[in-house]
């Protein structure tokens, strides 16, 4: 869940920009059938004074060749190891699973990180802590395996950077090192929200940013649409602003002056004030707010669908006799339970910075990480991050 990850998920940016240069998310923990028998699913310039050089590990020759030939593609997409709750075990697992799919992979980690196979690896010494100050850790632990991660995007050495590990810190790492993109005021987490039968819904701000300013929001409206385009093929995605009611005066004076500028905002289908009972609904593709408000109600509907999913799980269990209706209803009511498995989307991506970044479950699974490699990859390929660049300097 997100608030495993880190206890400060928005950092306030003058925390970290003087520096010299993290649901979730699905929404859903999986849950483990029982008595019920359902099935579980499935360059040689010298480093600045007291930063040690990256050292890439060399791999054996045959790997060497698949990986350059691979790279005329994409750059490997930067993993971090040692982040999340099942690191570096699952995390390893994932990033060979996706590399042996064809996707390049470059793992960062300890020089003695275990079991990673033929995968390369850029040597980081240092790991940030869940409860590390995301800020202070990224300042103090330049070696860490986040900042190095980040730099290797930055460097030209990764498409993109990947980690379960501290929310906050993968965002100051990712702010630090990658920088932001040029006109953008904040960058905010894009959560996939997961809706039955139709197109998720793309959330943001879902906690990078837990106060906002009102032109901020027209930012997120801009690059979340960017997002749903990209990621789901929604054309002119509708872009709501969420509010306690549908008419244009509701809300407080942030969101009022917000509808303002984001009905006159060239560029962007907006259709007025949602509430939260929309959001998993086919009426929206992409709602804004701040990440305060996005953060707890991304918490609040992960809770309400386990608790949904857990009542059904238990009625199935409750009477023997079940089991004939049991069967009949799995085949239709196992896609719902991928659909709202957060493994299925790997992560959420920040929006805004001048790389992919994509901030894992912090209990991601080797399941997971796959599906992140997989959803960094369609982002680079995509080239989302230009596509931003674009949308916000046509703006500008």
């Amino acid at each position: 869940m997100l608030e495993k990850k880190s206890s400060r998920l928005a950092l306030k940016e003058e925390e970290v920009e003087d520096e010299d240069a993290q649901p979730p998310r699905g929404l859903v923990a999986s849950q483990r059938p029982g008595a019920q028998h359902l099935p579980a699913l499935r360059g040689g310039q010298a480093a600045a004074h007291g930063v040690s050089l990256l050292r890439v590990v060399q791999e054996p020759r045959r790997r060497r060749r698949r990986l350059s030939n691979t790279s005329q593609r994409m750059l490997p997409i930067a993993v971090d190891a040692m982040g999340g709750d099942k690191a570096p075990g699952e995390i390893v697992a994932g990033a060979r699973e996706a590399a042996a799919q064809g996707i390049p992979v470059v793992l960062v980690g300890p020089a003695d990180l275990a079991d990673r196979g033929d995968l390369p690896l850029i040597v980081a010494s240092e790991v940030i802590a869940m409860d590390d100050d995301p800020a202070a850790g990224v300042r103090r632990k330049k070696d860490s395996t986040l900042v190095r991660a980040a730099e290797a995007v930055r460097d030209g050495k990764a498409s993109a950077m990947i980690s379960a590990g501290n929310t906050g810190a993968t965002m100051a790492a990712a702010l630090l090192r990658m920088g932001r993109i040029s006109g953008v005021k904040r960058p905010a987490i894009a959560t996939i929200v997961p809706v039955p039968g139709s197109t998720p819904t793309v959330l943001l701000d879902s906690g990078a940013n837990a106060e906002v300013q009102t032109e901020w929001l027209v930012q997120f409206a801009q690059m979340g649409s960017v997002f749903s385009t990209h990621r789901f093929g929604v054309q002119n995605p509708r872009v709501g602003l969420l509010s306690i009611g549908e008419e244009p005066g509701k809300g407080d004076t942030l969101r009022k002056e917000a509808f303002a500028l984001l009905e006159t905002a060239p560029g962007i289908n907006f259709i007025g004030n949602v509430e939260g009972r929309d959001i998993m609904t086919e009426g929206v593709d992409v709602v804004v707010t701040d990440g305060f408000t996005g953060n707890v109600v991304l918490k609040t509907l992960e809770g309400a669908l386990r608790g949904v999913i857990k009542a059904l799980f238990d009625a199935f269990a409750s009477d023997p006799a079940n089991k004939p209706h049991v069967d009949a209803l799995l085949p239709s009511l196992l896609p719902l339970y991928a659909m709202l498995d957060p493994e299925t989307y790997g992560g959420a991506i920040l929006l805004g910075v001048d790389g992919v970044c994509i901030i894992s479950h912090g209990s991601t699974s080797a399941k997971a990480m796959v599906n992140a490699v997989k959803l960094a990859q369609e982002m680079v390929s995509a080239g989302v991050v230009e596509q931003i660049r674009q949308a916000i300097a046509a703006e500008a």
